[in-house]
């Protein structure tokens, strides 16, 4: 039987449970029961094993992964879909080590996920005794809290609110290190609720005076542009963001992992802005005298040389972290609060709307000027943006897409459609080869009902294939596209336009035939080569029910434009080779 099926406790037996703690361990089960949690991935092991065998009696469903680092990424799209921190767990030593690459991931994209490890006796410790490392220690820069629980009868405390630390203000990982000794200790505290720690107090709303002159600003612009940051997401500001921009008819381009915030097929929406982004946004951008950005730490992949970003432009910044408030882009009119609020309060002090026609006319006008385009020439293999657009046009609207990291995670965030929020999962800030394979199980795990397709590369698919047991075992029904152009596609771009051609560990000699492995995993495999399979096969896979593989033998010579040099102007992108 399926872990994911077990039969769930009834309400009473939870009721007893809850009188019936005895040790750290089953706390912590209860904290996380209590909060809540229904799926949770991680690795079973020596240190850790207590805390395995009191969730053997939970509700809680646990997908065992095949690597810990797997564990962290399916948490991590698991939080991004659900809105809720995911859950990841592993041993001490390297267990712990392993899940470091997931937390940096999930810290750089302010993703909520809570890791659980565990941890050598306390009387071990600084012993250097089989499987110690110091965890929180090596955690600590990237994680938004870490404990490390050396009493039985609070561990169950301190789960509770490191879970409700990871939601809370700017979302971000949380760790708690589970010493063997605390998670056997006897003890019958029942955890308290999820509750953040009383000197945390994020703030909410903006200050007035600021907002009207924000406001001000905005009203007597005549290029403002809304630049929207994947902070819309996390604080649920959505709806507030789009009915802002529909009510004062202005522009709005998204960073990456702002895509979903403002849909696409707006007339108002001129795509991403930043190294890869639309021509339009960027010029845009370069050309605005009002930004309003919401929920984005401007980091260097959207603005290229802070010098040329927006630079006749004023600047007002929603962002709940008042560390991110002028640290790369100096905000004229710095807006400290909640982005839903905030735009609320931002809304109520406009009096009048910006008069932007000609603006909007001169937006589209670079819309139609720089669209997104490729060739298709009967004479050159499968070009990846035709599959990733043809998914597109087939898949439901609705439909999650998950990435690894490299040209085909472009490709993805240029050439589907976005509509929705939470339905780009991807990692954004690390830039983390092998999150495909795990997140897709993530997202589907939080969305069952939901479309999922996971756009990987060859590269970045063969750091984590294995976990492709998992939604075999799990019966997971996700179609994975390895956009496969057998080699590490954005190094060897980067090699020809930088480095003169000089390819060196970026092209691969052979790599598998991934449909074929997909069947010795037990998943479908699909082969896709020319223009004439792309429908047919893409329709295959998403009729079977389960984890499908389609290995798309795509243009080893196809490049990701519009692109902007690091540290570029944004306002001067290359559309092809020759002007890099």
């Amino acid at each position: 039987m399926s872990e994911r099926t077990k039969v769930r406790d009834s309400e009473q037996a939870q009721r007893e449970r809850q009188r019936q703690i005895t040790t750290g361990a089953e706390a912590v089960v209860a904290a996380l029961e209590q909060a809540g949690v229904e799926d949770m991935f991680g690795v079973a092991g020596g240190a850790i094993m207590p805390f395995y065998d009191a969730l053997y009696d939970s509700e809680i469903s646990h997908f065992t992964m095949v690597h810990e680092q797997g564990a962290a990424h399916a948490a991590d799209a698991y939080g991004i879909v659900s809105g809720e921190p995911g859950v990841a767990s592993a041993t001490s030593g390297p267990g712990a080590t392993n899940l470091i690459t997931g937390i940096a991931d999930a810290s750089m994209d302010s993703d909520p996920i809570i890791a659980l490890t565990g941890q050598v006796e306390t009387d071990f410790v600084g012993n250097d005794a089989f499987q110690e490392t110091d965890t929180t220690g090596i955690t600590r820069p990237i994680t938004k809290e870490n404990y490390f629980a050396g009493d039985s009868d609070s561990v169950g405390d301190t789960v509770s609110e490191a879970f409700a630390l990871s939601r809370a203000g700017r979302q971000g990982p949380t760790l708690v290190d589970l010493p063997k000794d605390t998670t056997v200790g006897e003890t019958d505290s029942q955890p308290a609720k999820p509750e953040t720690p009383t000197t945390y107090d994020p703030p909410e709303t903006a200050d007035d005076g600021t907002v009207t002159a924000a406001a001000d600003a905005l009203e007597r612009a005549d290029r403002p542009v809304i630049l929207a940051g994947g902070g819309v997401v996390k604080g649920e500001a959505t709806d507030e963001l789009r009915g802002f921009a529909r009510k004062y008819e202005i522009p709005v381009i998204t960073t990456m992992p702002g895509l979903g915030t403002f849909p696409e097929t707006d007339d108002l929406s001129l795509g991403m802005a930043g190294m890869h982004g639309t021509g339009a946004a960027n010029m845009a951008v370069t050309n605005c005298d009002v930004l309003l950005g919401v929920g984005t730490r401007f980091d260097d992949r959207l603005t290229g040389g802070v010098d040329t970003f927006a630079p006749d432009a004023e600047v007002i910044h929603v962002e709940i972290d008042p560390a991110e408030i002028s640290k790369n882009i100096e905000a004229d009119y710095p807006l400290l609060g909640d982005a839903k609020r905030v735009l609320d309060q931002l809304n109520d002090a406009m009096t009048d709307a910006p008069e932007v026609d000609q603006w909007r006319e001169q937006c589209q006008a670079w819309t139609e000027e720089y669209p997104l385009t490729y060739e298709t020439p009967d004479d050159e293999p499968l070009k990846p943006q035709c599959v990733v657009e043809t998914f597109d046009e087939l898949a439901d609207d609705d439909a999650i897409v998950t990435t690894g990291v490299g040209q085909h995670q472009m490709w993805a965030a240029q050439f589907w459609t976005y509509e929705y929020p939470r339905t780009w999962v991807s990692s954004n800030g690390l830039g983390t080869m092998g999150y495909g394979v795990p997140s897709a199980i993530g997202a589907k795990t939080a969305a069952p009902d939901t479309e999922v397709v996971a756009f990987d590369g060859d590269g970045s698919f063969l750091m984590t294939i294995q976990e492709l047991s998992v939604a075999v075992r799990e019966n997971l029904d996700i179609t994975y596209v390895v956009l496969n152009n057998e080699a590490i596609g954005m190094v060897r771009q980067w090699q020809d336009g930088f480095y003169e051609g000089r390819r060196m560990a970026s092209e691969y000699p052979w790599v598998p035939e991934f449909d074929k492995l997909a069947e010795a995993f037990g998943a479908r495999g699909f082969r896709m080569e020319s223009y004439e399979d792309v429908e047919d096969v893409i329709q295959r896979a998403r009729a079977y029910d389960g984890p499908a593989v389609i290995d798309a033998l795509i243009d080893p010579t196809e490049n990701v434009f519009p692109m902007v040099p690091s540290g570029g102007d944004n306002g001067l992108f290359a559309l092809n080779e020759t002007q890099l």
